[in-house]
């Protein structure tokens, strides 16, 4: 089993900046990517951002240019610094990992909620 814990989340002006951290933790996994994803009320769960193992990233239309999804040195931990945020960037923010053998397991999520 792996286990996703993020922090990060709260309340902040629109054009303000938070980062977000997720680490994961359990035995016997290997991450292929690690990623953000969003859910707002009333809507579907988003990709945000995206950092394979090799490093490769991919964003969403959305936040290409505002948000940045990076790994720490240990390779279990991935962040996601978000800039020049929007009210509709509200959402609770969700950390996953896909293993090499392709399963996905994900935080419980922390709420990021941008005032205008």
């Amino acid at each position: 089993q792996v286990q996703l814990v993020e922090s990060g989340g709260g309340l902040v002006q629109a054009g303000g900046s938070l980062r977000l951290s997720c680490v994961a933790s359990g035995t016997s996994f290997s991450i292929n990517a690690m990623g953000w994803y969003r859910q707002a009320p009333g809507k579907q769960r988003e990709l945000v951002a995206t950092i394979t193992s090799g490093g490769t990233t991919n964003y969403a239309d959305s936040v290409k240019g505002r948000f940045t999804i990076s790994r720490g040195n240990v390779m279990n931990r991935v962040y996601l610094q978000m800039n020049s945020l929007l009210p509709e960037d509200t959402a609770v923010y969700y950390c996953n990992v896909r293993t090499r053998g392709l399963v996905d397991y994900w935080g419980k999520g922390t709420l990021v909620t941008v005032s205008s």
